[in-house]
Order: structure tokens, then sequence, then C-alpha cells
């Protein structure tokens, strides 16, 4: 059996969970504890590329499938659609994986096609799993991409989150998304799907809540910051009552469109005294909020109008201050790598950049 790598960090605390920002690592550990499997393994994915990362994974499925696991890959198809979708099917289908896609494109229903599962899920034995914002693509590998890879999040868990990681999975397969539960755990911890028994805007009203209540900080860091009234509301407010809001998204975007209509949104949140950071070295795919250092959250979730209003996402909400610390510390490292949007200078921006800002602002429902 192949070792386990160290995680990042570990966290000790009654919900063990480690934390991983590097891909390289996270896969190797995801490839350990698939090769483990007795019984299951469940995965849902939003990317899963036809390339090396994604070959590693079909290989390291078909063993266990070969050996008599139950395995299951349930895959985004509007996501996956630019990164080999037929290859990635006839690999996994011929080594016996259960194979589906979520919301295949149909003339009787096309609009469906653009509620996606953005979703990124493993879960083995009901007893490990792993959830956040790395997909499966060589983007994220540092061997195979260099140091332009990807900058991401994600955790893994064992025992009763684990459980209930792949409860959400069954009721996405067996198409009964309105019937996802949000569990929570006896440390204070959410697991939270924007679809479920509480209604779709439940992420949005938890995000905008915890604006409301912050008494000293909010940290956030997201890679597609489009937002609606209610959050740069909360957000602005939260500045001008003397918080200290930090927006943490990246310079270097591969949604031109999304960057736009950030940029729109830049000069009155800077007004209220919103501090904007932008990520230089390479792209920045991170989604998680950190508010006071004592309550967090990590997941699939942007902050735009597609992950609160139209995606399937996953996040956790916890109250455990060792898991705010781990996000607060890297938030932190973050950015020292990152450039501040000073106000005045932005008031002078070039006028060529106007115009994309409102062609990006236009069309931010659809981003």
């Amino acid at each position: 059996m192949a070792t386990r790598p160290k995680a990042i960090r570990k966290l000790q605390q009654a919900v063990p969970l480690r934390v991983y920002t590097e891909g390289d690592r996270l896969y190797a550990a995801m490839l350990a504890t698939i090769r483990s499997a007795r019984r299951s393994i469940k995965l849902e994915s939003y990317i899963f590329a036809d390339d090396e990362i994604g070959r590693h994974f079909i290989s390291a499925l078909g063993e266990r499938a070969a050996q008599g696991v139950t395995v299951q890959v349930h895959l985004d198809a509007a996501g996956s659609f630019f990164w080999g979708p037929r290859a990635v099917q006839k690999a996994l289908v011929q080594v016996g994986v259960q194979f589906r896609w979520f919301h295949r494109w149909s003339w009787r229903a096309p609009l469906r096609y653009n509620r996606r599962n953005h979703r990124k899920l493993l879960v083995v034995d009901g007893e490990t799993g792993f959830f956040g914002g790395f997909n499966i693509h060589r983007e994220n590998s540092r061997r195979l991409y260099g140091e332009a890879r990807w900058r991401d999040t994600h955790l893994e868990v064992v025992g009763t989150m684990a459980r209930d990681l792949e409860t959400l999975f069954d009721a996405f397969w067996q198409r009964r998304q309105r019937r996802s539960p949000i569990t929570i755990t006896s440390d204070g911890s959410e697991l939270i799907t924007n679809y479920s028994r509480r209604g779709r805007k439940f992420l949005h009203s938890l995000f905008t809540a915890r604006f409301a209540t912050a008494r000293k900080s909010i940290h956030l860091t997201t890679p597609y910051f489009v937002p609606d009234y209610r959050t740069r509301r909360g957000l602005m407010r939260a500045a001008k009552r003397g918080v200290d809001v930090r927006l943490l998204v990246p310079r270097k975007s591969n949604e031109w469109l999304a960057q736009w209509a950030a940029y729109a949104a830049y000069a009155n949140l800077l007004a209220a005294g919103v501090y904007i950071h932008e990520y230089l070295p390479r792209m920045l795919h991170a989604k998680s909020l950190v508010v006071d250092g004592d309550w967090s959250s990590v997941g699939t979730a942007n902050l735009d109008y597609r992950s609160f209003f139209l995606n399937y996402e996953l996040n956790l909400a916890s109250q455990d201050p060792a898991l705010a610390r781990t996000l607060e510390r890297q938030f932190r490292q973050d950015l020292t790598e990152s450039e501040q949007v000073k106000p005045r200078l932005w008031a002078r921006r070039s006028w060529l950049l106007r115009p994309l800002e409102v062609i990006g602002w236009a069309a931010r429902h659809w981003l």
C-alpha cells in the first residue's frame, strides 16, 4: 500500500481535519486512500481531465473495481466539457467504474445544463472523505505544471463527517438533490449544500449574516468575486463600523468576464474601507472565509451569483478555532504574495478598462 504523505497541517479536534494547499500532496493522499478501499469509492468532480492526473485516478479506481469494490464516479457535464470528457468516460467504464454525468445537455430541459454540480468530493468506505476547491487536473500539480500551478484549498475528514459526505453523494447519485441535508457535527461544524431542505439560498444568507455580526475581521479568499447587492452592502457596512475587511482575489484569472465584473465592484468597496488584495504569483482558486479569527468556511462556493443562486455547492462552516487559525495563517501567507489595490490609483485606472467593467457587470448573472 502506498504511504500517505503528510498534509500541510493536521488539526486536532472532535472531527479531525487535514488542510491541503498543494495539489501533489492532496492527489497522493487521495490515491493512497482509494487504493486502500475495501467496500466503496464515491467521487464527484466538476472537472476530471483526460491528462496525467486524471489517468492516475482512472488507474487507481480501476484497480479497486477489479477487486470487487463498488466504484461510483459522478462528473459535471458542463465543467468537464473542455477536458476530454468522452475519453474520461470511456476509460472509466472500461475499468468497471459505475459512471454518471450530471445534467447533460438536453433539448427538453436546456436551462438545466446551466445549473451545475460544482462540488468536488471523494468518500472511501464511508470512513475517509475529501472535499474543497481542487479539481482533478494537471493545473494543480507543481510536478507537472510547475510554479504556475493553481493555488487551492481542500480538506480531508474522517468519521462522522465522512459518512455525511457519503450521504450527500448518495442523494445526488440517486437524483434526490432536494432532500440533501445540512448536517451538523458535535463541534458546531456544518456541511452545507446550497440546495437542501433549508432552501437554495441558505449559504448566501449564512455569509451575509456573518458579515453583519462580525466584530473584528472578515478575511475572504475567492477566485471569482461577483457580489450581489446584499453581499456588497454587508462587506461595506462591516468596514464602515471598523471591522478589518480584506478581500483576496487573483491578479491572473482564467475567466476574464468575471474579473471585469469584479472590477466594477471595486470602487464602492474601496471607498467604504474594504481592503482588496490581488494575488500575484499564479491563478488563485481557493475559497475560504474567516470571521473574527474563530469562525470559518471553506469549500467549493465562490462569492458570485452562480455559486449562491445557480450551482450546487458544498462548504464546511465551522466554529472550530484550530481550523480558523490554519485558514487565517494561510490567508496572511497569501497576502505576502499579493498587492493591495490603492483607492487613489484605482480611481485613475485606464479609461479603456471601464467599458470592460460594464460588459462584465452586465453578464454577472451568467458567469
